[in-house]
């Protein structure tokens, strides 16, 4: 394990000093000395401790015999991202106990397109002021979504900048590592002439489109602690962290656009490991900004295209309430948004309906959402 760094670098006894400038050194050490149970949580037996240490040390096994079993020729995967301008409104509802899962997911499920194993992942947190409460509410949501993701939080950064970040104004990027055997990663060429699309179910909004969610909650002076009865009952805590509830039982308008970004790790890869020799999983694709169509593309290759029928899912009611609020055409809703599915799984016909089974055991929503026809390496929907 890692310490948990900050960005402050000292303080002098005379003259100006860093608390001067906006850094509390004390506060920001106390924070992140709380934070070792935090993550200890996530860790499994590959964690090697390393008090202090300046990196977190991770073995790819637990000793070489097993590593030699499970991987001849393991690859590494890696990626980045961030929670982009949901983090807008957390700070605005002073909500921070989901955008941690967000930032799990955004990284993870783009791991897993790969066939990648989550192994660890590091966090950034870059704040004005370091703000106990907050952070750590932040922070327990990162160790929930590695929770979800069977990954180790191995380390992160948290920064104080002061005079980058007014109030309660903070930026969160992730870091995930992860391994998969060559022979076995997900790659588009084997996608195939008669393969079958599964969509998973997404839990709304997700992570992307948010500059356009506030668009429209300030075009049309939404308001967030309002309960919408058309946007259904509030869902539990253990999924989506702590609600405000209303009378009615329906939840509020900011207890739905900060629903956390489902993470699909677990079903995902209990499915791959059900099938060791045979290559049931042709392509995968998160459903992340730019839609449906702009990211099941990139599991294609060029002779072959996906049908979408639309009609073989339902929308989440939060999309129509958003695009009737806002006044967004169909088209600019699907290129923008989700819609309702997440995650694509394209796999062999002969092992289609088992392969639906075996995730919606696993918890997801599945609908057989396509087919792959002769093309150019395209999505076409249909109604």
């Amino acid at each position: 394990m890692a310490k948990r760094k900050g960005s402050a670098r000292g303080r002098g006894d005379k003259g100006l000093s860093y608390a001067d400038a906006g850094v509390d050194l004390q506060s920001k050490d106390a924070f992140t000395e709380s934070l070792d149970s935090v993550m200890r949580r996530t860790f499994s037996s590959r964690v090697i401790p390393n008090p202090g240490g300046f990196a977190g040390l991770f073995r790819l096994d637990f000793n070489e015999k097993l590593f030699r079993r499970n991987y001849k020729d393991p690859v590494l995967v890696a990626c980045a991202d961030g929670v982009g301008t949901k983090v807008r409104l957390a700070v605005d509802l002073q909500r921070y106990d989901t955008v941690g899962i967000d930032l799990v997911a955004m990284n993870i499920n783009d791991m897993i397109v790969q066939g990648a194993e989550p192994l660890f992942f590091l966090d950034y947190i870059a704040v004005g002021k370091v703000d106990p409460h907050m952070l750590g509410a932040i922070v327990r949501g990162v160790a929930e979504g590695c929770r979800r993701a069977g990954c180790a939080l191995l380390g992160g950064e948290t920064a104080e900048m002061a005079g980058m970040y007014q109030g309660r104004d903070f930026d969160l990027a992730g870091f995930a590592v992860g391994v998969v055997e060559l022979d076995r990663a997900v790659r588009p060429l084997r996608v195939e002439v008669g393969d079958v699309v599964l969509g998973l179910a997404s839990d709304g909004v997700h992570s992307n489109g948010y500059s356009l969610v506030r668009k429209i909650v300030a075009a049309a002076d939404l308001d967030l602690s309002r309960a919408h009865t058309e946007l259904g009952p509030s869902a539990p805590a253990s999924r989506r962290g702590r609600r405000s509830r209303s009378a009615t039982g329906a939840p509020t308008l900011g207890d739905v656009l900060l629903t956390p970004t489902r993470i699909y790790a677990s079903p995902i890869m209990r499915l791959m490991r059900g099938y060791r020799v045979k290559k049931v999983i042709s392509g995968m694709a998160h459903i992340t900004g730019s839609g449906l169509a702009g990211n099941l593309c990139r599991a294609l290759n060029p002779r072959v295209d996906a049908l979408v029928r639309r009609s073989s899912w339902s929308v989440p009611p939060i999309f129509r309430f958003l695009q009737e609020r806002g006044g967004v055409d169909d088209e600019e809703m699907r290129r923008v948004f989700n819609m309702g599915i997440g995650y694509c799984v394209i796999v062999k016909p002969a092992f289609a309906k088992a392969a639906a089974q075996t995730l919606a055991r696993f918890g997801e929503r599945v609908s057989v959402i396509g087919e792959i026809v002769k093309g150019r390496g395209e999505v076409r929907e249909i109604e």
